[in-house]
């Protein structure tokens, strides 16, 4: 699917809908089946010659899931999107269907610390080497390339710092290499961002965060051209990591809201982020929006907004922290971001708990760091309950 007529949200309602169903329901139904039988053999021998379209078996894809896609497509303006089980799935099948023995991948190091630890532990299983570079650092990422470098794969903003990779300047560097550049825009969501516009060959989003929006499903997809996508599909078929149909129905139905939603996280998010950054209490804030993020003329360059994440630093202390969250009375305590309630995690206690402080210290996640995803509830009342939990 090229470029879609109609605004944001017409698109979010509209794209990708099955409205020809035999049923005359405006909302494209579930198809819970695995399997797909056929009239009669000519059937079957018209689709073994390609001569016709048409659905087989639930791994190789699903009514649902495709008017799933054909949404997603239109929402990034790209040629395809390729839906997954988990956004995992989509970093994981994608980078397996594109290197080979032999290749070489350059990663940020404030990339998911699922994804490096894929990189550095699962592909070099394979003879794929990684080489980790500094986010931000152009001149040690361009230091970084080899003759048998293929990709180059990064996230705009990360995780939890919101550092904004500079699209333009990513450009310079590889445009003609035939190194293919991947960005991780879950934060940043279709809505903010616009990666493939700046030259970046394929865009992933975690749909469980954002896109689903509603903390009620597991996605992930993979968007752009489909001379790129389609030996991605390839390799799914074969994989399995499908969406499952009443999966990909829950991400249509959070779909149509995208916009809506997307608009008050980033009203919200920058609320909280400019109420903290003058609070007493609050050492340090980290949001895009604010002039004191090392990023933010970066971000106002290439983003319409910047999201609903706010992360931001107390007293360097684990007991003062877990304490300030569990003061709270709105705010839920849980790890994920980009639904409609309102999430805080304490990333040394939780995402990293498994490390020792010394190595935890060392990938910049300290006793007092906070990050704070904002849902939809009223602005007011979120910062009425930071102020009332801080207090």
């Amino acid at each position: 699917m090229t470029k879609s007529k109609g605004g944001f949200s017409t698109r979010a309602v509209h794209s990708g809908e099955i409205r020809d169903n035999r049923f005359g329901s405006i909302t494209t139904p579930i198809v819970q089946s695995s399997t797909f039988i056929f009239q009669g053999i000519e059937e079957v021998r018209k689709l073994a010659q390609g001569v016709v379209g048409r659905f087989e078996y639930g791994r190789y894809g699903n009514p649902t899931q495709f008017a799933a896609e054909a949404k997603l497509a239109a929402l990034e303006e790209t040629e395809d999107a390729v839906l997954f089980s988990s956004g995992m799935s989509a970093i994981t099948t994608t980078l397996f269907s594109l290197l080979y023995t032999g290749d070489h991948i350059i990663i940020t190091d404030d990339a998911y610390r699922r994804t490096l630890q894929f990189c550095k532990k699962c592909l070099i299983r394979f003879g794929i080497d990684c080489t980790i570079v500094k986010m931000c650092d152009y001149d040690a990422i361009a230091a970084a390339i080899r003759p048998n470098t293929r990709i180059f794969f990064s996230e705009s903003p990360t995780n939890p710092y919101l550092n904004i990779m500079d699209l333009d300047r990513l450009r310079g560097i590889f445009q003609g290499r035939g190194i293919l550049v991947i960005s991780d825009s879950t934060f940043a969501t279709p809505y903010n961002q616009k990666p493939l516009e700046f030259g970046v060959d394929l865009v992933i989003h975690s749909a469980t965060k954002y896109l689903g929006g509603h903390n009620d499903l597991l996605s992930g997809v993979v968007l752009g051209r489909k001379e790129l996508t389609n030996p991605i599909r390839e390799y799914l078929k074969t994989t399995g990591g499908v969406i499952d149909p009443h999966c990909a129905y829950l991400l249509l139905r959070g779909l149509k809201t995208f916009e809506l939603r997307m608009i008050r996280h980033n009203e919200t998010g920058q609320a909280v982020a400019e109420f903290l950054e003058q609070h007493p209490k609050v050492h340090r804030v980290y949001y895009p929006g604010l002039p004191s993020h090392p990023h933010h003329e970066v971000a106002k360059r290439q983003m319409k907004g910047f999201g609903g994440v706010v992360t931001f630093e107390l007293e360097n202390d684990i007991n003062a922290a877990l304490e300030f969250m569990n003061r709270l009375k709105i705010i839920n305590i849980g790890p994920s971001l980009g639904g409609v309630e309102s999430l805080i995690t304490h990333p040394a206690s939780i995402s990293y708990y498994d490390h020792n402080k010394e190595e935890r210290l060392a990938l910049g996640i300290t006793d007092g760091l906070i990050r704070l995803a904002v849902g939809i509830e009223n602005c007011e009342d979120i910062i009425a309950d930071l102020e009332q939990a801080l207090g």
